[in-house]
């Protein structure tokens, strides 16, 4: 195991979470190293040699440590080939509506995984952080021989325990209430009505079900939050739907204004988007395209790639994947670096009252 500890990675204990999509660009994970805490690009759905180019980006930003996201290969049950076709005919509609083709469902299943190992295996960098599953011990343990810390996303007890096994350095512990995909191991459609741990509760049951350090994730969008996780037994906090607004940002400008109009008053996981379950605001093609999605990653997202890049080329926020945790509405629109010292600072007034009453 690397012998970094998940405290000496940043001043504050404040992550950064890498949001595929475009999100997460070099300038963001830049800004947010450079004031202090731990910045993340996304490895998803880029090509290898577009990861390579970003890290590069982020080396010229800042000095400090930073990680990157990888999706971990799909190994469970193959989509049904005609409930992605059924799925197909029911966005035709749709198609025509953004006068634009669906997209092509047959492509590469792995994301190019095993190229961007062997990117970060020659080249590594101080985190590398996996969502969708658990990666083999082989390639944990190649990592640590790297000294790169290795975290993976858990969404149970028993996930973690798994990552535990498999020598991961810490695991990501994601609550129900986080925006974006779940990153469960097991992509289940028959437990979609399931609804799913918060957080707090989530972080206890990993923390007395193994000795991994926690960074906790889902929802949080103030310092006193970040506090209560730390109290629960978490090393840092993880917040993305924080960072969307800020202008280092890469999300799209109909993205950031969506998270705190009154237009959208709620989140809910959907599969309308990607095929499997993702928080985001409810918008209409959540609405009427969400009920039928069938459990077919990333197929669906393959499918539905032109919709959603023609909505947001017809600023159509209605067409949109639109990502975003359960706290959207708590969103400030605050550059990057100034957007971590609120945070610390909110994080450490939440402390200091902590600590007063404990002892008054």
């Amino acid at each position: 195991m690397s012998t970094t500890a998940l405290n000496d990675l940043s001043r504050f204990p404040i992550v950064q979470a890498p949001m595929a999509g475009g999100a997460s660009c070099p300038e963001l994970a830049g800004a947010v190293c450079e004031a202090g805490a731990l910045g993340f690009l996304a490895g998803g759905y880029k090509t290898a040699g577009g990861l390579y180019q970003e890290i590069k980006q982020v080396r010229g930003l800042t000095a400090r440590p930073f990680g990157v996201n990888l999706f971990v290969p799909q190994t469970g049950r193959p989509a049904d080939p005609a409930a992605v076709e059924v799925y197909r005919h029911q966005l035709a509609g749709e198609a025509d509506w953004y006068r634009t083709p669906l997209g092509e469902t047959d492509d590469s299943r792995d994301d190019a995984y095993d190229a961007k190992l062997a990117i970060l295996l020659e080249d590594p960098v101080p985190v590398v952080s996996f969502t969708f599953g658990c990666p083999a011990a082989d390639v944990l343990a190649s990592f640590a021989r790297v000294r790169t810390y290795t975290l993976v996303t858990v969404t149970s007890a028993e996930e973690a325990l798994a990552a535990e096994r498999a020598g991961a350095d810490a695991v990501c512990v994601q609550g129900v209430e986080a925006g974006g995909h779940q990153g469960t191991y097991r992509d289940d459609p028959d437990e979609d009505c399931a609804p799913g741990t918060g957080l707090l509760a989530l972080v206890t049951q990993v923390r007395e079900s193994t000795g991994l350090p926690i960074v906790a994730a889902g929802g949080i969008m103030r310092g006193a939050q970040i506090a209560a996780v730390l109290a629960a037994g978490a090393g840092a906090a993880q917040l993305g739907t924080a960072f969307l607004p800020c202008p280092e940002s890469g999300a799209h400008p109909l993205h950031k204004r969506a998270l705190t109009d009154p237009l959208f008053t709620r989140t809910a996981l959907t599969r309308a988007f990607s095929g499997r379950p993702a928080r985001g605001l409810v918008n209409r093609f959540m609405r009427e395209h969400g009920p039928y999605a069938p459990a077919a990653y990333p197929e669906v997202h393959h499918l539905t790639a032109p919709l959603r890049k023609a909505a947001a080329t017809a600023g159509d926020d209605q067409g949109m994947a639109l990502w975003a945790g359960q706290g959207h509405r708590l969103a400030r629109a605050l550059p990057a670096g100034r957007l971590v010292e609120v945070l610390a600072a909110e994080l450490d007034t939440a402390l200091s009252e902590l600590a007063h009453r404990s002892t008054s």
